[in-house]
């Protein structure tokens, strides 16, 4: 007789598993007990499921499958920031970061198993794209981030930001779908304008996330304020050039009125000078941004880039504020164990 594959179990909506449990001639309320092992207290395997009889988890073991995202190593930087390495159940690494201060617990959680937008200065760009991560997958990294908070800041997450591996746009449906359990009472409950998706700028997707109506916050990772400049960097701007995606902003804009921020990593003598600064202010003006991140460049094996002298970073940052810029410099943490922006690529730290 051929054995039928076990699906995930996590796959199924509420729904779904009542169905199952009438079929299997269960009561209906053992649907709500499971869905809340599964969500609300993270389980991690049947046996947990205490007040479940030991038969039923058997059969749950027979018939499904839970493969969640397993911690494999920690590493812990100086000024206290905490990085991840998660393994999948086929074996893939994927990383992920507490950044903590004395207001915040952020997690920078990622999206894909490397990343397929070959960004110049990023060292996730330089891997290959082995596969998109699930959504049970994403929200297993948001639970372990927060258990890694409260334990060692005896404090709960109070942000998300999906700016770890990955476009998080060309993982759309499974992003959602994260962000969906992860703000539901039903599972972590967390509020999702406490939640921000950052994408290198997919226009279509940005379109996408207007008509969907989503709650969450947008950041766009803009890195150069002119389109040559860009498409030199990022080579998503050849099909996705800046004036696009300012309309795509504009409608995200009308349709959510969710905050929009844009993310600008100065590189030495590439994007740091007034004329720069001067485009920049040009785009920010024709979007209803909140803010503009002024990125510390995280320098990497892969590439030549360095970051500006400090007094060319404090230029760059009052010209932004003399023409009326909301700016923020955005120190970088957790440069020592290659966890800040763009230094994400499973390094062992040895």
């Amino acid at each position: 007789m051929l054995k039928l594959e076990r699906k995930n179990i996590r796959q199924l909506s509420k729904d779904e598993l009542e169905t199952y449990f009438e079929e299997m001639g269960e009561k209906k309320f053992r649907a709500k007990q499971v869905y809340e092992w599964l969500w609300a207290r993270q389980a991690q395997r049947f046996e947990d499921m205490t007040n479940l009889s030991k038969e039923l988890r058997g059969r749950l073991a027979e018939h499904f499958t839970l493969p969640a995202l397993t911690s494999d190593l920690t590493q812990h930087s100086a000024d206290g920031t905490l990085k991840s390495r998660f393994r999948t159940v086929d074996g893939h690494l994927v990383e992920g970061v507490l950044i903590p201060t004395d207001e915040r617990k952020t997690a920078c959680v990622s999206s894909q198993i490397g990343c397929s937008l070959s960004c110049k200065f990023c060292a996730t760009g330089y891997m290959d794209r082995k596969r998109n991560l699930e959504f049970d997958e994403i929200y297993d990294e948001v639970v372990l981030i927060n258990q890694q908070s409260e334990k060692v800041y005896g404090k709960k997450l109070t942000n998300i930001v999906f700016m770890g591996m990955g476009e998080p746009l060309l993982n759309y449906k499974n992003v959602l779908k994260a962000i969906e359990m992860i703000s539901s009472p039903e599972g972590l409950g967390m509020s999702p304008r406490r939640i921000t998706v950052s994408t290198a700028g997919v226009a279509k997707m940005i379109r996408q996330l207007g008509d969907d109506k989503v709650r969450f916050k947008l950041a766009l990772s803009l890195h150069a304020a002119n389109d040559a400049k860009r498409h030199e960097i990022m080579p998503i701007n050849d099909s996705n050039d800046i004036k696009s995606l300012i309309e795509a902003l504009n409608y995200f804009y009308q349709q959510t009125g969710n905050e929009i921020t844009f993310e600008y990593i100065l590189f030495k003598d590439f994007n740091d000078s007034l004329q720069d600064a001067a485009e920049l202010v040009r785009i920010y003006r024709q979007v209803p941004a909140d803010l503009i991140n002024i990125i510390e460049y995280n320098p990497i094996d892969l590439a030549s880039f360095e970051k500006p002298e400090e007094d060319k970073v404090m230029q760059f940052m009052q010209y932004l504020e003399k023409h009326r810029v909301n700016v923020r410099l955005r120190r970088s943490r957790g440069k020592d164990i290659d966890a800040a922006c763009g230094q994400l690529a499973n390094k062992d730290g040895h």
